[in-house]
């Protein structure tokens, strides 16, 4: 599930970059925290604070997680704004900040075109749909929980956390709307194909429309999408979308901060024929990209007429995975494709800009926006909307520099629509969820979840099932997995499948329930929810392993660690079959007799591979290689090399979905892209494989070292956890990254050595082709078995604290490569030995 969040862009001041410089390591993190100790709350004592009707208590487990104990409901919304400004105030005013774009206002003008993307795309139109259409309790909610964050706002003003206050942003209070804006950018950044579609148009324009099929497979066993781009033959693309490359840096720029297209999350649950001690299980782990901190925070609520524990995100108060007492819930993506891009033919005429539509020239709607940018005058500018949506492109690109207004003068604009502005009441979904007390329950709550295409598996002690929410267009032609004309009414939208049609099962037979943004639905199914599934391997280990026996909380950890990629015996058959064999070995034998014993050695390696890709596996780590050098050998000729747009466009896609990577290395054999286009010869998928098993070596020699017996998986893969601070550094002034890399070992932790890649159940992807740097994690893992007297367990995988002052900023780290759980009791006689005694008492203030 796509929700890694933007937190702390900001800039050192001159004296605190000099201070850090003069330091050590030590001696700047010893100096760091005595300089920010005081935007610490305290864990103890009590506070008086207005607002609250009566006192409430806040105990912390050894990892810092809040178990909140309020005598009414008011109070707990109250107690849950208060503790998520207290652990993470710099990731919420990051988040509200990127939804309305106004990015550039606390990072400057780095993130210009961020902001443009965003006020685009128009998440604040979006949250004030779904605010309108809430219920009045749930505005009541939100502004409670708003009262909650805005007294530590009030009692912290003068001491904020060190990025905020390096970067002079003073935050503005919370408003109830802020929460729904945070809930729509979470949706937003569900949106893999939108990525998927700016970087099919950036292939186009390298490999033209006739080949662009062969790297936008579907799935394995599916025929590729020439029909698609059918609908992109007879348009000379080349030179006419200027605005192209920035749009696609922007929205690599917002996929890098987790914002958009990370698809991935595992979540199963057994039911209790298969359960060891005959009631049901559930497991969820949501997989974003790596940061410090977390986008997730765990908290435990326990008040009259409520109780739950598990994850949520700052800013929204709710609980969005975990358990009630009665049901756990967990969630995937469904890798809903419920947006599209269309290319429009547009000219100006006067101050007007018009578009083509069914032979008709229409005007664009005109939207005023102002820029407020950190130490520049602010700026002005129009965008404009077709009947699909905003022109991206007349936001981004076609500037010589940043001030220059809008030409869009290629004759071509490129328009996005999406559901988002859809009325429904999806926040009440939510919220009733999370209080749901049996299947029966969850079932009416998921599946009036129209905003979020979310593959919801939730069970009680007796009974499992699985829900697609979302909401899903009906295409009248094509299928969007590629742009559309958009002067050509064929391709729109006709309303939305009927949510009776969204697939759902209970109790199946076979005693268990599993996605993994895989194909849950079969080709042809009666509602079109995607084309852009993730590749299958994950849900076949998950079939693998829950069918396998009896299940218990044991085998449930096992399964989130596991390691063994199903993806290796596929591509070793491949390797063995008779067909590929004889010309395979007679490709090798025609290489010069170094590259010979180097391919010789690689095919013994990844023939006698197990799988298992632990961090100290030395056949593990020449099977990288192979996949690195392959997909460089198999494409780099046509695409370019490292860098360039066409080239990164396909990596990017890799991450996504189903890659033309792997859709290669397991078929195709007769592709165009086998033939290398820099030889005068003719080559075929067994000469490239050769070449790449070859290369295998001389790549690991060169990263490793000249012995073998060294080389370790998690010496060319491992994990960094950076915070949002340093990832936006390329983006701003040179003195501010000066400062910015001064600190970076403070705000920054690892490398870990990694196990695992992107087709295991212990994710641990990285960018394929272009380097090993895990960018895509377990955030966080829960597990609930119903036949335990306290039955959810769970950890996050940063601390708590979104605060480098805080002892819990980074303790969660271990207890995650360890799987080292923490338990979250709901009976009170266990409370102590998990919380403790030591409480914080938060009194009614006057």
């Amino acid at each position: 599930m796509a929700l890694r969040l933007i937190s702390r862009p900001f800039a050192l001041t001159a004296t605190s970059a000099l201070l850090v410089s003069m330091l050590g390591i030590s001696g700047c993190q010893s100096f760091l925290n005595g300089r920010y100790a005081s935007s610490l709350h305290p864990d103890r004592g009590s506070v008086a604070v207005k607002g609250l009707a009566q006192n409430v208590s806040i105990r912390r487990n050894e990892l810092g997680m809040p178990l909140i104990e309020a005598s009414n409901f008011h109070d707990t919304l109250f107690a849950i704004g208060y503790v998520h400004a207290s652990d993470r105030l710099s990731q919420m005013v990051g988040m509200r900040l990127m939804a309305e774009g106004r990015l550039a206002e606390m990072a400057g003008a780095g993130a210009v075109d961020i902001d443009r993307f965003m006020r685009a795309v128009n998440l604040k139109k979006s949250a004030e749909v779904l605010y309108r259409n809430a219920s009045p309790q749930l505005k009541k909610f939100f502004e409670v929980y708003a009262r909650g964050v805005n007294a530590y706002l009030y009692r912290y003003q003068d001491k904020l956390p060190m990025d905020l206050a390096e970067s002079g942003y003073r935050p503005a209070y919370w408003k109830p709307q802020d929460s729904v804006l945070i809930f729509c950018l979470l949706n937003f950044g569900l949106a893999v194909n939108l990525q998927e579609e700016i970087a099919s148009l950036v292939l186009a324009q390298k490999v033209g429309a006739e080949k662009l099929a062969w790297l936008s497979p579907i799935y394995p066993d599916e025929p590729l999408p020439f029909d698609e781009a059918e609908k992109l033959k007879g348009l000379s693309l080349t030179g006419q979308l200027q605005g192209l490359s920035q749009i696609g840096q922007a929205s690599q720029q917002i996929a890098a901060l987790n914002m958009l297209g990370v698809a991935a999350s595992n979540n199963w649950a057994i039911a209790p024929q298969q359960a060891r001690y005959g009631k049901s299980l559930l497991a969820n782990d949501t997989h974003l990209p790596i940061a410090m901190p977390s986008v997730w925070n765990f908290i435990h609520v326990r008040s009259p007429r409520y109780q739950a524990a598990g994850v949520s995100v700052a800013g929204v108060p709710a609980v969005v995975a975990g358990f009630n007492g009665k049901l756990a819930w967990g969630m995937t993506m469904v890798m809903a494709d419920n947006q599209d891009l269309f290319l429009e033919k547009v000219r100006r005429e006067g101050n007007r800009l018009l578009y083509l539509a069914d032979g008709k020239w229409l005007p664009a709607t005109a939207r005023q926006e102002t820029f407020f940018i950190k130490g520049q005058r602010p700026i002005r500018e129009t965008l404009f909307e077709t009947r699909h949506g905003p022109l991206l492109n007349s936001v981004l690109g076609e500037r010589k520099h940043m001030l220059q207004p809008m030409q869009l003068q290629s004759g071509l604009g490129i328009a996005l629509q999406t559901t988002q502005f859809d009325a429904d009441q999806s926040l009440d979904a939510f919220f009733k969820l999370s209080r749901a007390q049996s299947v029966d329950e969850a079932h009416e709550s998921t599946r009036a979840i129209r905003a979020m295409g979310l593959n919801m598996v939730y069970a009680d002690a007796q009974h499992i099932a699985w829900q697609v929410t979302g909401r899903y267009p009906n295409r009248r032609a094509g299928r969007g997995l590629l742009p559309s004309p958009g002067w050509d009414s064929r391709y729109d939208w006709d309303g939305y499948a009927d949510p009776m049609l969204h697939p759902y099962d209970q109790d199946p037979a076979q005693g268990w329930l599993g996605t993994a943004n895989h194909r849950t639905a079969p080709s042809g199914y009666g509602v079109q929810l995607s084309n852009s599934w993730y590749y299958p391997e994950r849900a076949e280990r998950i079939a693998q392993m829950a069918g396998n026996g009896k299940q218990d909380q044991k085998s449930m950890i096992a399964m989130q660690y596991d390691q063994q990629s199903p993806f290796v015996p596929k591509l070793q058959a491949v390797l063995k079959d008779p067909a590929m064999q004889p010309a395979l070995q007679s490709a090798i034998r025609s290489l010069p007799a170094a590259e010979r014993q180097d391919a010789e050695r690689s095919l013994q390696s990844l023939l006698r591979f197990n799988g298992r890709l632990t961090a100290s596996s030395t056949d593990a780590a020449l099977y990288g290689a192979f996949l690195h050098e392959s997909a460089r050998a198999i494409f780099q000729d046509e695409l370019g090399a490292d860098g360039t747009p066409a080239w990164e466009a396909l990596v990017e896609t890799a991450n996504l979905s189903y890659s033309a990577q792997a859709d290669h290395l397991l078929g195709r054999l007769d592709s165009p892209f086998w033939d290398d286009q820099r030889t005068a010869q003719k080559e075929d998928k067994p000469a490239i494989l050769a070449r790449s098993l070859a290369a295998a070596q001389a790549y690991a020699r060169q990263a490793m070292g000249s012995n073998p017996a060294s080389w370790q998986w998690g010496k060319l893969h491992q994990y960094t956890f950076a915070t949002e601070t340093t990832q936006m550094a390329p983006y701003m002034s040179a003195s501010e990254r000066t400062g910015i890399n001064a600190i970076r070992d403070y705000l920054d932790r690892g490398p870990y050595a990694a196990g695992g890649d992107h087709s295991t159940l212990n994710v641990s992807a990285y960018h394929w082709g272009k380097d090993f740097d895990t960018w895509l994690i377990p955030a966080m893992r829960i597990v609930v078995d119903f036949s335990r007297e306290e039955p959810l367990i769970g950890l996050n995988s940063t601390g708590q604290s979104g605060n480098p002052a805080s002892p819990h900023y980074a303790d969660g780290i271990d207890a995650w490569l360890k799987g080292q759980y923490m338990s979250f009791p709901f009976q009170s006689k266990n409370l102590e030995r998990a919380y403790g005694n030591t409480r914080l008492t938060l009194t009614p203030g006057r």
